[in-house]
């Protein structure tokens, strides 16, 4: 159940909880234009695998993932981003609320979650304006994270 928060930081931060506004230039863009200014599917898995290291060496929130089938958090979280960018996935896994139902999560453990991706996108040299709309994505979910 706790594979979950990563799920939803991220990925499901990026699918499920709305959209970013729309600026000038993303109106007249097409609907996949961030899915493809990271790569597509391959750029989206080199990006989630230099975010599950940081991840589960991060003390601060390691533990919530202890117990996770890492395996399948990785394919949701793959899923979720390849959707949420606009990019040919379905995401497959639950909500964001009802995947952090119970586990009281704190606005410590989401910004740690979105610390060690920010941290992630930097390794792999995701640029700055994709980098904003990724977290833009993200911001909405914790309403349906934390405290739940």
């Amino acid at each position: 159940m706790r594979y979950w928060l990563a799920a939803l930081s991220i990925l499901a931060a990026v699918g499920c909880a709305g959209t970013p506004p729309k600026s000038a230039a993303s109106a007249t863009a097409p609907k996949d234009a961030l899915y493809r200014d990271l790569g597509g599917t391959e750029g989206i898995t080199k990006l989630v695998d230099a975010f599950f290291p940081r991840l589960n060496s991060d003390a601060r929130i390691n533990t919530l993932f202890r117990n996770v089938d890492h395996d399948d958090l990785r394919r949701l979280v793959i899923e979720q981003l390849c959707a949420a960018t606009g990019g040919p996935c379905t995401y497959s896994g639950r909500s964001m609320e009802e995947a952090h139902s119970g586990l009281n999560l704190t606005n410590a453990d989401f910004d740690a979650f979105v610390q060690d991706f920010t941290a992630a996108m930097n390794q792999v040299k995701v640029p700055k304006a994709d980098q904003k709309q990724l977290l833009a994505m993200l911001a909405p979910m914790r309403a349906d994270i934390v405290g739940k």
